[in-house]
């Protein structure tokens, strides 16, 4: 098995510096969100040489605080959304196949409630799903008795179907790691300052935390997720056809664990449908909102959020939650393509790709969600007149194996010394690649210094050479998430060893 038995090449290191403005990229891409970094990884499969900067970690916004599924979007089959579910299952048969350790199948209950949406209309809907899935690997919809215990008895019957489960800021780490490896150029902590057109370049100026340089780029993408027009006007002087609508996602943890392990999408009242997702084994994920807001970086749960989803959870549990079970929540803005629709609910997850060829080339990236950013980074490429790149059939970085279940008990073999809740989440990150940081480890005392749950000084030192780890917030957020099992002195002393082994 790829990564079990063979020894690996040795990790690549993270690009050491910037190209000079004299050698000019092909590619400048702004954002180091899932958009900006599967643009990266075709645009550097298709030979192009690219530069990717972020001026904070990458997956740090948006692409960390989704619902964590790679699916078609049933709901959107109400608004009439064919092309964007169609769209979407075929990416999640792709990312199914090509990512098997990050991206899993997961059965979804959905109760039936007459007085929101008729029985027939329903199972209209989870008949186009399974047509528009048709060859994607799950199970087709059916009609179910839901037995579940935490279910109030007047909601007895329903609906079961199949979507996909995600850890989302891994999925952009992994797509990073796949452009690196490529050829591209990641620089994170890098901001893009402004760019200017002369000639056939761009000249463009970032601010590293040590100073400020120029690079040139013959294309410009602005994948800036939430400040995409901030960047169109305040970095590039520019003002879009195109507008974006600033959503808040927010979602809230819950201690309670679900007795199983399917999910459960709950329809309301108000039309919107809520997810209850098991989380991390030991949790229960609730969510999400669609609250319109006006500044990106206004990314923290309301109380009026929060009770929101606490009632919708409670119209179907038989015990109640509350105040007492919410052990942490995240809230994500989403930058929605602005279709003019009132209810923010309504408006498209559709993308938008908005090209000024007015010298050298600059594409803005309106909107999008993480299932499709694959598919996204084909039509960047298309219209920037790059051809090749084409990742569908190419396994992301750590997922090249037939099946994770086999992976999974030939790496319990392996690494006898883990225990079984450690060697999962190891073999669901990094998936093939954790024989590159574990190889020649034979006991527990082989990986140094013990953080805490299982976080290793072996596996910290990999996330800092390999994956721009710089934080651990970066790491115990963005590349473990493991922060809601630290205390404060476990945070402290990874802390203290990443300052001294900082250069």
């Amino acid at each position: 098995m790829p990564g079990l038995c063979e020894p690996s090449p040795p990790c690549p290191a993270t690009p050491a510096g910037l190209i000079p403005d004299d050698r000019p990229y092909d590619l400048l891409i702004i954002g180091g969100g899932i958009n900006g970094t599967a643009i990266a990884r075709a645009a550097a499969l298709a030979g192009e040489r690219v530069l990717l900067v972020e001026r904070d970690d990458l997956a740090q916004a948006t692409s960390s605080a989704s619902t964590k599924l790679i699916h078609g979007g049933l709901r959107y089959l109400e608004h009439r959304q064919f092309k964007l579910v169609r769209e979407a299952l075929a990416e999640r048969a792709i990312l199914l196949r090509t990512a098997p350790h990050l991206v899993r199948p997961m059965e979804f209950r959905l109760p039936h409630a007459p007085s929101m949406r008729p029985w027939w209309m329903v199972r209209i809907g989870l008949y186009l799903y399974d047509l528009f899935a048709a060859g994607g690997g799950l199970p087709r919809s059916r009609a179910v008795p839901l037995d579940d215990a935490i279910l109030a008895a007047d909601h007895g019957t329903g609906f079961s179907y199949w979507d996909a489960w995600v850890d989302d800021s891994r999925l952009v780490v992994l797509n990073a790691l796949g452009a690196a490896e490529a050829g591209a150029d990641i620089q994170t902590r890098t901001r893009f300052v402004d760019a200017v057109r002369q000639g056939p370049v761009w000249r463009a100026a970032l601010q590293t935390a040590d100073n400020k340089v120029t690079v040139a780029a013959r294309r410009v993408v602005n994948a800036a997720g939430p400040w995409v027009e901030q960047v169109l006007s305040n970095g590039l002087d520019r003002r879009g056809q195109y507008r974006i609508r600033l959503v808040r996602g927010s979602h809230l943890i819950l201690r309670r664990q679900l007795p199983h392990h399917h999910a459960l999408i709950l329809q309301q009242p108000d039309r919107r449908i809520i997810f209850i997702i098991p989380y991390q084994g030991d949790w229960t994920l609730v969510g999400t909102t669609d609250f319109a807001v006006d500044d990106p970086s206004d990314n923290r749960i309301s109380a009026q959020e929060t009770a929101y989803l606490l009632a919708a959870a409670n119209r179907y549990l038989r015990d109640p939650v509350g105040q007492a079970d919410i052990v942490g929540d995240f809230a994500g803005i989403r930058p929605l393509f602005d279709d003019g629709r009132d209810e923010a609910s309504a408006v498209t997850r559709d993308y938008r790709l908005e090209l000024d060829a007015d010298g050298p080339p600059l594409l803005s990236v309106f909107g999008g969600k993480l299932t499709t950013a694959r598919h996204l980074a084909d039509m960047v490429l298309g219209r920037l007149g790059i051809n090749g790149g084409d990742t569908s059939a190419l396994p992301l970085p750590g997922g090249d194996m037939a099946d994770f279940d086999m992976f999974r008990q030939a790496a319990r073999c392996r690494w006898p010394f883990l225990d079984g809740q450690t060697l999962d989440r190891l073999a669901g990150a990094y998936g093939t690649r954790l024989e590159r940081w574990m190889q020649g480890a034979g006991t527990i005392a082989d990986l140094g210094i013990d953080f805490g749950h299982g976080l290793s000084q072996r596996e910290v030192d990999y996330l800092v050479q390999t994956e721009w780890a710089r934080s651990s917030d970066d790491i115990l957020w963005r590349r473990t998430r493991l922060g809601l099992r630290f205390d404060a002195g476990q945070v402290a002393r990874l802390d203290a060893y990443l300052r001294e082994q900082a250069p």
